[in-house]
């Protein structure tokens, strides 16, 4: 079924369509495959139960009932692959998202999902999957800006002041903030210029830290879009709180059915457990 709000947007762009308007297509890349070390519990972070059910499918539900977004890769460690085909199957066939077995590092899982991208494919938006808190809104705002532009991130300029420390955390200087941004996720690409830029990512070696300084370094402008601080990355496990407190204080749209195979359980109370 396709949520309320996907409704309200295939309306919206009826009318640009009419007037011979090509919607762009977006892949969505979801990378998994981290060995949760700072999460402090025994279940992976993105596989942990979030106001009753897994963090990951939270964040592929914010991409799958989007009439603009042709696919959805979900990249986790091969370790991880048995238990969860056997957990998440039936959610995996309903919401026709594709597994991909990551790497050692972020930026090979992102690469084998990459290679993996349908034709069709105009963008592809990588986009943590343990960021649950994210809205249709931003979404809208980063994949029209990358539309537009070529490539686009969410990011949150930088409001707290800086310290640089050195030995013994002693403070070594105050570091100015001005035009300090903080990175999030969707990080939007057109699809050639990511292709390319992973393509000679050697350059770089293992010190990639997002999608977006490979194609800086590619040469190509990458564009903020003003994100939001409850678009946050779950990393400790007090994150997890943090983002069910978020998610009960968002506005809660009517859909017109279940979008994932439990749904009709969760209306009648049966949440899971923790």
């Amino acid at each position: 079924m396709i949520s309320g709000m996907a409704w309200d947007r295939v309306a919206s762009r009826a009318a640009p369509l009419s007037r011979g308007y090509t919607m762009a297509r977006f892949a969505v890349i979801l990378p998994a495959a981290g060995r949760s070390s700072r999460f402090g519990d025994k279940e992976k972070k993105p596989f942990a139960t979030l106001d009753g059910r897994a963090v990951w499918l939270r964040t592929a539900e914010l991409f799958i009932t989007r009439d603009d977004v042709c696919q959805c890769l979900i990249v986790i460690a091969p370790a991880d692959e048995e238990v969860f085909r056997r957990r998440y199957g039936a959610n995996l066939a309903f919401l026709n998202v594709q597994i991909v077995l990551g790497g050692a590092e972020r930026f090979e899982s992102v690469a084998n999902a990459l290679a993996l991208v349908k034709p069709e494919a105009d963008f592809v938006a990588v986009h943590d999957a343990v960021r649950p808190c994210l809205t249709a809104a931003l979404i809208d705002s980063v994949f029209a800006k990358a539309e537009k532009t070529g490539a686009a991130l969410l990011g949150v300029p930088v409001s707290d002041t800086l310290k640089q420390a050195g030995d013994g955390q002693k403070v070594q200087k105050t570091v100015s903030r001005q035009g300090l941004w903080l990175a999030q996720t969707p990080q939007v690409f057109r699809r050639d210029w990511l292709a390319a830029a992973y393509a000679d990512r050697g350059q770089l070696g293992k010190d990639v830290t997002d999608d977006a300084q490979l194609v800086e370094a590619a040469g190509h402008p990458v564009h903020l879009v003003t994100g939001a601080a409850s678009n946050i990355k779950i990393t400790t496990r007090g994150d997890l709180y943090l983002a069910e407190a978020i998610l009960k204080a968002q506005p809660k749209p009517k859909a017109k059915g279940p979008i994932h195979p439990f749904a009709e359980e969760e209306m009648w109370g049966g949440r899971g457990g923790r």
